[in-house]
Order: structure tokens, then C-alpha cells, then sequence
């Protein structure tokens, strides 16, 4: 299954996208958030053409776990989301850490901060991916695990 990974910012919006065995994510590209319909649009044509079955969106909670400032336009941008590709489920995902790590990433790289900033949205829905495929595959072997357990003797 390909999923896509969504970093919704007010003035960018990060993306990549798994392969189809859910092994890797690799980035894809930053869009200008120039208005709702043209990024909703986007998405929509990058889901059609990368045959995405599934959708990730980072939600920026604070370091304790509660709500961030960002999350009520997060919720606004998924219900927008949700009506304009209805037939596609979509996720969220714990994002802290994520643009701090990414430009962490990309200094180690020595790209400049001014390159830096185009890159910066794409690493993250990089990394939300990354860290939601991880959290997939050790549910997925968790199942499988307590299936193989026997029956417990009563």
C-alpha cells in the first residue's frame, strides 16, 4: 500500500509518500500554501498518480502530550481534507520533535539555511512517515506474535 505523508504548515506543506511494500518513505515535495483549493488540488493529483491508499497527517502536540496552537488549523486542513478525497482514509500522526530533527538532518548535510527552508517540510512528512511505518510494522509483528501465543491452560 503507498501512503502519503502530509507536514501542514500556513506557508508550507511537506509530502512524501511510501513505496508499495511500506518499507521506505521518500520524500516528494513542498507546496506553497497559497490557498485551500490549489493545495487540496495538489494532493489530489499526487494521490491519483502515486496510487495512495492511505493518508498521514503530522499533528503538532506539545512536548507534555496536549493540544498545540497548530492543532486546531491541522484538524481544519484534514476535515477539508477528508471532504475533497473522501474515498481515502486519513491518519494522523504525533509530529513533535520532527522539524527540529529535520533541520538537525539537513545542517549535518551542510545545506544552508536558506535552502534549509524549502527542504525542511518535505524531511519532516519524511520523518512523520518514517516513524508512522516503524509504529505499523511493530503493531503488525505484535499481532502476529499474540496469534502464535498458545492458549493459556484454565
Amino acid at each position: 500500500m503507498v501512503i502519503l505523508a502530509i507536514d501542514y504548515g500556513e506557508r508550507r506543506i511537506g509530502m512524501a509518500a511510501s513505496d508499495p511494500l511500506e518499507i521506505a518513505a521518500h520524500g516528494l515535495e513542498t507546496v506553497q500554501n497559497e490557498g485551500h483549493r490549489a493545495v487540496l488540488d495538489r494532493i489530489a493529483q499526487v494521490v491519483s498518480e502515486r496510487g495512495v491508499e492511505l493518508i498521514v497527517v503530522g499533528m503538532p502536540t506539545r512536548m507534555d502530550g496536549t493540544a498545540g496552537p497548530a492543532v486546531h488549523k491541522v484538524r481544519g486542513f484534514i476535515k477539508r481534507l477528508r471532504a475533497h478525497l473522501p474515498e481515502v482514509p486519513i491518519e494522523t500522526m504525533d509530529e513533535r520533535l520532527t522539524s527540529a530533527q529535520a533541520h538537525r538532518a539537513l545542517s549535518e548535510e551542510g545545506v544552508t539555511m536558506r535552502r534549509r527552508a524549502e527542504r525542511v517540510d518535505r524531511m519532516a512528512a519524511q520523518i512523520i512517515l518514517s516513524r508512522y511505518l516503524s509504529l505499523r510494522r511493530h503493531r503488525s509483528a505484535d499481532a502476529e506474535g499474540d496469534q502464535r501465543q498458545p492458549p493459556a491452560d484454565g
